[in-house]
């Protein structure tokens, strides 16, 4: 023992043995910030961080609590105050009205959004919001009939607060949520979005701060440098809240770490981005940015708004012409030096609002009803790319009595050589409209061009989806994990040695995105000819894409995410039970219930696919999917009178449904009734041409008379 630490002094004193790690620092609160950096609180304070969440007091309340009413779909809803808390009456999951009390007030313009705790812990978020400038209630989804029960519903999963926002409105965030016994105990540093969010955890910042500061502040390495010319941190610091993204865990990691380790990033897929890559749905931002050539150029947030009030560094043009103008920016020198600021560039009438920048490069559009949001892209108006593809432009925006091909002369005959290469999507566009080898090969072109940006190349080989060999292995040595990670999956068509050959170095990928896909797809491939050596690594893989998964455990895309990972597995009993769990979380999740019914049925359980299909059809009664579903269902236990019913129900909902007449067409000739069985098979095969007739029926069609 003497010897042992003779060794180890000895040791620690030729600094031969490795140093204990020091401690992480922790969160101190915004509180303590301000002591040192009173006028940076100062401009925080009002800004929408400040306001993301707050606890309700007559300062934060802003809505009129003063016994008012609010009625949509025939239910009414009252804002009362009583002993000094702010309550809502309303509809609850029960179908019936119950008193909520107001938790949180989240917001402050133009809307503010109110929490309330429908069980200890769980928190949603009211559907009715209180419309700051008008004064005055409003339904978020004013055309949505969401009955209780329903995922839409107030209080079902869509709008259950960790599950869906809170980790951006609130400081060292901890969802706490238990899967077992579907529970949150959530925690947070700050309940706000506070300068920790930002800097990262503060403890060691002020320590060193209150001290001779004779020594070099030993955790400064950890809190990201941001400003003008720090682009990828604030990527990583302001990108994770603004953006569509998933996170992998449910501990929102410190300020400035790496993004692509703890998050994965939206593509540009048709449910969120038009084809021409504007913003269509809510993506907050970082999407439209990434795509645009001021990331490329190094431009970054803090360039134009200011990190602690969040308002533009400038009014109005002035925030472009700080570079686009005829002194330029000696940050940016290829910039091309002009006036931009006048008639000869932006063809308005000056100091109007079609003379604004922002207006022709950074089309609005409303989310939230009333809260406008600026496409990031900052495009040049391209009205006939975005004719082509479905989507706005800022000319006939405001000249609706116009059309795009109006707008593109008038363009041409003010900038005749204007270049629009950067901001050319029209292989996404043709390749969506008529998909084919030849515009399939112009998107691998495209995404195979380095000088694009990766987020849009990503995006394009999703679209394909198919990728060969060849094209593969150049795509998977690209730098960015989004172009990597996509390209992964987009293999599934090669022989397996191929797939295995290009997947197993992903295994040791630097991007845990990436790690995680590869995993994923060797898994479908078949790991049965994976070298042993890489069993470990392939097993890592998994289970991280598990642990993110099930990070978000209390939302039904990462049940249905389980269940794909484990019919590629075989893992009939694994996928049960995540679709049951994602059906549990969201009855209306049509996909889930048919996945449930598969498996059962398949795996000789038919009265367990018939309590599935019991189960759908009375959340989805209307759903044309799940009645064909029970009507195949019925026709495979030889209840033909029963299965013809269930296919009437489906022609009820869509009459061109090709696949229900073929239905009726069998089912009659079970019944041994050939001429209704031939017509039905007429109406099937007139209303789907490749649909694929048993050969009873092709004989039966093809038969004289």
């Amino acid at each position: 023992m003497l010897r042992f630490l003779v060794l180890l002094c000895l040791g620690l004193a030729m600094g031969l043995l490795p140093a204990r790690a020091a401690p992480e620092p922790l969160y101190a609160g915004s509180g303590a910030c301000a002591e040192c950096h009173a006028s940076e609180t100062t401009l925080w304070a009002s800004s929408d961080h400040a306001w993301a969440m707050k606890e309700p007091t007559p300062e934060s309340m802003l809505g009129d609590f003063n016994d008012t009413s609010f009625t949509h779909m025939g239910v009414t809803s009252r804002f009362f105050q009583k002993d000094g808390g702010y309550f809502i009456e309303t509809e609850g999951a029960s179908g019936k009205p119950e008193t909520f009390q107001i938790r949180y007030a989240v917001g402050h313009r133009p809307l503010q959004q109110y929490l309330v705790e429908t069980e200890k812990g769980r928190l949603q978020a009211l559907d009715i919001a209180w419309d700051v400038p008008a004064k005055k209630w409003f339904h978020l989804y004013p055309d949505q009939d969401a009955p209780a029960g329903d995922g839409m519903h107030w209080t079902g999963n869509y709008k259950n607060w960790q599950a869906r926002c809170a980790a951006c409105h609130q400081t060292g965030f901890d969802k706490g949520y238990d899967f077992p016994t579907r529970t949150y105990k959530t925690h947070w540093s700050e309940l706000t979005v506070g300068c920790e969010s930002c800097h990262g955890p503060g403890s060691d910042h002020i320590e060193w701060a209150k001290s001779s500061k004779s020594t070099e502040n030993p955790h400064q390495s950890l809190m990201p440098k941001l400003g003008p010319g720090q682009l990828q941190n604030e990527i990583d610091a302001c990108g994770p809240c603004h953006a569509r993204r998933e996170s992998f865990s449910q501990v929102s990691p410190p300020a400035g770490s790496p993004f692509a380790e703890h998050y994965w990033l939206a593509t540009l897929s048709p449910d969120l981005y038009f084809a021409d890559g504007q913003q269509n749905a809510e993506v907050f931002i970082l999407g439209s940015f990434l795509q645009s050539k001021m990331k490329a150029k190094g431009v970054t947030c803090s360039n134009c708004h200011d990190g602690h009030s969040g308002e533009l560094v400038a009014e109005g043009n002035a925030v472009c012409t700080q570079c686009h103008s005829e002194a330029g920016n000696t940050d940016f020198p290829s910039l091309r030096k002009a006036d931009y600021d006048t008639p000869a560039h932006h063809h308005h009438e000056e100091g109007s609002e079609a003379a604004q920048c922002v207006t022709c490069h950074m089309p609005e559009r409303n989310y939230m009803l009333i809260d406008p949001r600026r496409d990031h892209f900052f495009r040049k108006p391209d009205p006939l790319q975005a004719k082509a593809a479905g989507a706005p432009d800022a000319c006939t925006s405001c000249h609706t009595d116009k059309t795009a091909e109006w707008a593109a002369e008038a363009i041409k005959s003010w900038a005749p050589d204007s270049d629009y290469s950067w901001q050319d999507r029209s292989a996404q566009i043709a390749f969506n409209a008529s998909p084919s080898e030849r515009t399939a090969a112009d998107l691998v072109a495209y995404a195979r061009s380095l000088d694009k940006p990766a987020l849009v190349r990503a995006s394009a080989v999703e679209a394909v989806g198919a990728l060969s060999a060849a094209d593969a292995e150049a795509l998977l040595k690209d730098d960015d994990p989004a172009v990597r990670a996509a390209t992964a999956g987009a293999i599934r068509q090669l022989d397996v040695q191929e797939q295995i050959a290009l997947l197993r170095p992903l295994l040791k990928d630097p991007s845990r995105t990436v790690r995680q896909k590869a995993a994923v797809e060797l898994s479908a491939a078949g790991v049965a000819a994976l070298p042993q050596e890489d069993d470990k690594l392939l097993r890592d893989g998994l289970q991280a894409f598990l642990d993110a998964r099930m990070a978000n455990a209390d939302t039904p895309e990462s049940h249905m995410a389980i269940g794909g990972l484990a019919l590629g597995r075989r893992q009939w009993a694994e996928a049960e039970a995540a679709f049951s769990a994602a059906v549990e979380i969201d009855p209306q999740l049509a996909p889930a219930w048919l996945m449930l019914v598969k498996l059962r049925e398949a795996t000789g359980n038919a009265p367990g696919a018939n309590a599935a299909l019991t189960a759908a059809v009375s959340a989805l009664p209307r759903n044309p999917d799940i009645l064909l579903a029970r009507a195949n269902f019925e026709l495979r236990q030889e209840k033909a009178q029963d299965a013809i019913a269930w296919y009437k129900r489906v022609l009820a909902l869509d009459p061109q449904s090709g696949e229900a007449w073929l239905g009726i067409s069998i089912a009659h000739f079970i019944l041994g009734d050939k001429d209704q069985a031939k017509d039905a098979a007429a109406k099937a095969r007139a209303l789907s041409p490749s649909i694929q007739l048993p050969p009873e029926l092709n004989e039966l069609l093809e038969a004289p008379g």
